[in-house]
């Protein structure tokens, strides 16, 4: 029992000094273990089998809090040690399940124990590492449906229509509460920060658990619960700058992605351009990771890779997914854009979660391109006449059916987008140039009905007006229609030149808007030091915020 005793006195010395870093190199939960820990296990499970919890607590307790002992006025103290100690005991770190139910019962008691309001503090880095090591296990058996499929939500809410929760949303449950008790605690300046600017107390790791719980969120693609996160931060939490360079680039990483699949993609643009600009050089990985999602905000933005991008070594994988997407959508390319997406890259951008926000916005700005090179092929250019500038619907019409017939035709290939080596299902009943005297058979109860060919699925001139009148509506075309002429006109040509006139920049457009808003600089859920982010989420104070109503009179009752 001596390297018991020894293992708690220590704790019982490293609380009672505040040194929360020792306190945490006792702590580990993860092998290699030193051998040390072999012996205590071994001494555990002679001296207090399973069996025997209750004498394993009075130990603890007996340790912790005689002679006005750290644990006498922190009694979750002694409950975390003591459950620290059943789980050095019994954990079998090849069983990952086993594993993970008693790592978050650690991590429970633990938080349990962080949230002490005087000496709370120490279990800090305690808190953070153990989280860190919970959510690397969670995310990795979720990785592994093999050992979760037969596992059922760990609470019965009684609605059967609701989906049962996953292993790593209950883990990220479970870390909520840590980052709750970081953002809450009362300091000693409003504003969370210390007279040098650092953030007071616990507050120091809001970013570091809020991180955790992100990374978890997005990992089952619960994104949607996210958006609590970023409420709470932007209501209490001291402004972002304040916090390590890793702490900022992760959440505004998490915060871009969030408001890109939310379809706010400006404020997505500028949470992610932050967030790899902040990254560290060196770090490849995450500025892969940063830019895979930059590049698909900024090109539904319309804003094409400069060569600059394309040149840097670290991102070419990255780049290359990207370049058939951006030459189809400066070309116009409707056939090519439909290949890029749904090709051999299909995959990489479903799993990344950007193929359905890439096919559903940039297509328009697909369409756009065409209808520039319409202009520009066969357009009246205006000029000094007095023509004005236009180009015919007719044109236009007659350019997509070309793509969409060689998207649609009976000679597909595999690089055409109904893609992965796929072909028109009618193909095999297809041919270019059906043979004039051979007469075909028609089943007389089939007379007269339309046979289904893809003729039918070609666009319309009704869907070219609609597209266009769609250009227009988002002021990303300057003109009008004429459906008596079917000709699109452009607006304001001779002061500015055709082009300039009926085609304005997409990215000008879309921050001209935010700028008319004046919402330009903001991003909900990033703290700045004038605090706008919390402004927008509730008015001037935010809401959830405490107001003091001392001395407030009745409504309607008067002065005085």
């Amino acid at each position: 029992m001596a390297t018991i005793s020894e293992f708690l006195s220590g704790i019982r010395k490293a609380v009672a000094n505040r040194d929360a870093f020792e306190l945490r190199s006792y702590i580990l939960v993860e092998p290699p273990f030193p051998p040390i820990y072999s012996q205590l296990t071994t001494e555990l499970q002679r001296d207090f089998p399973n069996s025997n919890d209750t004498a394993l607590e009075v130990r603890c307790d007996t340790i912790l809090t005689d002679d006005d002992g750290p644990g006498d006025s922190w009694p979750s103290l002694v409950f975390f040690v003591k459950e620290y100690l059943e789980y050095i005991r019994d954990v079998n770190v090849e069983n990952l399940l086993e594993t993970h139910q008693m790592l978050s019962s650690l991590v429970n008691s633990c938080i349990s124990a962080l949230s002490g309001a005087s000496m709370g503090i120490v279990m800090l880095p305690t808190c953070l590492s153990i989280s860190a090591i919970l959510s690397k296990l969670a995310v990795g058996l979720d990785r592994r449906p093999d050992l979760t499929a037969h596992l059922q939500s760990f609470v019965d809410t009684g609605d059967e229509t609701r989906p049962k929760r996953t292993l790593v949303e209950i883990t990220a449950e479970l870390l909520q509460r840590a980052f709750t008790t970081c953002l809450t605690e009362r300091t000693s300046n409003s504003s969370g920060l210390d007279d040098e600017g650092r953030p007071e107390g616990k507050k120091v790791a809001i970013y570091s658990f809020a991180n955790l719980v992100l990374k978890l969120l997005f990992q089952c693609r619960k994104t949607r619960l996210a958006s609590q996160i970023f409420a709470n931060v932007a209501q209490q939490s001291p402004q972002l700058s304040a916090f390590p360079a890793s702490q900022r680039v992760t959440y505004l990483y998490y915060l871009g992605r969030f408001d890109l699949s939310n379809n706010h993609f400006y404020r997505s643009q500028k949470a992610l351009h932050a967030a790899f600009d902040q990254c560290h050089t060196q770090a490849h990985a995450q500025k892969r990771r940063i830019a895979t999602y930059l590049v698909a905000v900024n090109l539904i933005l319309g804003r094409l890779p400069s060569n600059a991008l394309y040149q840097r070594p670290e991102l070419a994988e990255v780049m290359a997914k990207f370049y058939p997407v951006c030459d189809a959508l400066r070309r116009g390319n409707l056939c090519g854009f439909h290949s890029a997406l749904h090709g051999e890259n299909e995959r990489w951008f479903l799993n990344k979660q950007i193929l359905l926000p890439l096919e559903n916005r940039l297509e328009i700005l697909v369409w756009r391109s065409l209808a520039r090179k319409t202009f520009l092929l066969n357009g009246v250019q205006g000029g000094d006449s007095r023509r004005a500038s236009t180009f015919s619907m007719e044109d236009l019409l007659a350019l997509v059916q070309m793509l969409e017939r060689r998207l649609l035709g009976p000679s597909a290939s595999s690089s055409n987008p109904l893609i992965s080596g796929r072909v028109h299902p009618n193909s095999m009943f297809m041919s270019k140039q059906p043979d004039a005297s051979t007469k075909s058979y028609i089943d007389p109860d089939l007379e007269g009905v339309d046979d289904g060919t893809d003729e039918a699925a070609l666009s319309t001139l009704l869907d070219v007006e609609s597209v266009l009148a769609s250009l227009i509506d988002q002021g990303l075309l300057h003109g009008f229609l004429s459906r008596k002429h079917l000709r699109f006109a452009i607006v304001g040509a001779k002061a500015k030149g055709p082009l300039a006139a009926g085609f304005p920049n997409v990215w000008d457009v879309i921050r001209g808007r935010a700028v008319a808003r004046g919402n330009e600089e903001l991003v909900p859920g990033w703290v700045t030091d004038d605090r706008k982010s919390n402004m927008a989420n509730g008015g001037l104070l935010g809401s959830g915020r405490v107001v003091n109503l001392t001395g407030a009179r009745p409504a309607g009752a008067p002065p005085g």
